[in-house]
């Protein structure tokens, strides 16, 4: 007779126990976090997109306020939330870091120093490749992990390299090498030598784009000096002064066309903006900066410089250079997205890198006609001659 009372008493326990936790857990989750919408307004502000800014902050609710930590590359962000804090009245304690790190101890500024960087999501051999920076890229360096450096690339564009891609500058270091005479190597692909003698040691293989600091002229060499100090000689018909290069920029619809051709067949790469391997946006990025411009790294960016051609696929339209891309369309319930990038050549036919660098036709009775990516075509932009937020021209611009 017992048993049963055992059992009411036991349930009696268990419906009071689901009151008690269940009113404790009500309290927490409705419990607002008055910083985390201050934070996730000035991060939609400062920092969109992760790519390019970088505003990792958090908060935790303290007995005497609010502890905020994480880290910044922006300083006038951090300030703005400061203010926007101050106006609310919140008790805060600000355990946020502003890079640069100081244990950098100064040394800020970078220059890459292989021929091709692959630079990386984490600081890790095994992390996803995100792009790629050429020899003699500039960069503002951030912070260290081990060695692993986070670095910001002049299209904006963080990420991770490792310590034997890069050298390390302060500041005089950095302006005594901007002020030095460079060369930029403009074969597709080649070498830097010992001595003036191509069948002397090689100092270490070149690629489209890599610059150097132009140290003297030897009969049909270059003399040239790498960011970490080592001397090498470049043919002379391998490389051009850079001054002299960039004096002779058209910005013709032409010159892209000419330079594209010449990556017909490099293989794709995922993350790849070299000769050594190219994705869809790192191709025309390599294609354009060989023209004398740095325009955004992923197609997701591409396609918000410069004016709109098409959308229609009225190719009569597009003039070679322009950018078309592809993807899937916003619905009610998704948003656009961006996957693919290609270059206008003319003739109906578009260059891009899938599966290896090709040509592709838009015409339905070519051989060539790509009916995968005609049938997933958003729209067409011209961003050549074009002034927009993310298009950089050298002829404009001290980058290098």
């Amino acid at each position: 007779m017992t048993f049963p009372s055992f059992r009411i008493a036991g349930f009696h326990f268990l419906v009071l126990l689901t009151i008690i936790f269940s009113a404790c857990k009500t309290d927490v989750a409705t419990t607002p976090n008055k910083v985390d919408d201050v934070i996730s307004s000035l991060k939609e502000t400062y920092a969109p997109d992760k790519r390019v800014a970088l505003f990792a902050i958090e908060s935790k609710e303290s007995a005497s306020g609010y502890i905020i930590k994480g880290k910044t590359n922006l300083p006038e962000a951090l300030n703005a939330l400061h203010q926007e804090l101050k106006a609310k009245q919140i008790a805060y304690t600000d355990s946020i870091e502003v890079l640069p790190a100081t244990n950098l101890q100064g040394k800020v500024y970078g220059v890459i120093t292989n021929s091709v960087a692959n630079l990386r999501s984490t600081p890790s051999h095994s992390s996803e490749l995100v792009t790629q920076a050429t020899l003699g890229i500039p960069l503002n360096v951030y912070q260290k992990d081990r060695s692993w450096y986070q670095i910001q690339t002049p299209d904006k564009y963080l990420s991770w390299v490792d310590g034997g891609g890069i050298e390390l500058m302060t500041k005089a270091e950095f302006d005594a090498w901007q002020a030095s005479e460079k060369l930029i190597f403009t074969k597709i692909y080649g070498n830097s030598y010992k001595n003036t003698d191509e069948q002397s040691q090689v100092v270490s293989d070149l690629v489209a784009g890599n610059i150097l600091s132009l140290v003297s002229e030897k009969a049909s060499f270059y003399e040239v000096k790498y960011p970490d100090g080592r001397i090498a000689f470049v043919p002379k018909s391998d490389a051009v002064p850079y001054l002299k290069w960039k004096s002779n920029l058209t910005f013709a619809k032409e010159d892209l066309v000419e330079i594209s051709k010449t990556m017909l067949g490099v293989p794709y790469l995922w993350g790849g903006t070299s000769i050594k391997g190219v994705d869809c946006s790192g191709f025309t990025k390599t294609i354009y900066f060989m023209n004398g411009m740095i325009i955004p790294r992923d197609a997701s960016q591409q396609i918000h410089e410069g004016i709109l051609i098409d959308d229609s696929k009225e190719f009569g339209k597009l003039i070679p250079g322009d950018l078309l891309f592809f993807g899937r369309k916003a619905t009610d319930s998704s948003p656009e997205r961006v996957i693919h990038v290609g270059m206008w050549i003319g003739n109906n036919e578009f260059i891009h890198s899938s599966g290896k660098v090709r040509i592709s036709s838009m015409d339905k009775e070519s051989e060539n006609f790509d009916e995968y990516n005609y049938n997933r075509y958003l729209r067409t932009k011209r961003i050549l001659n074009e002034i927009d937020e993310g298009l950089i021209y050298l002829t404009q611009s001290e980058v290098f």
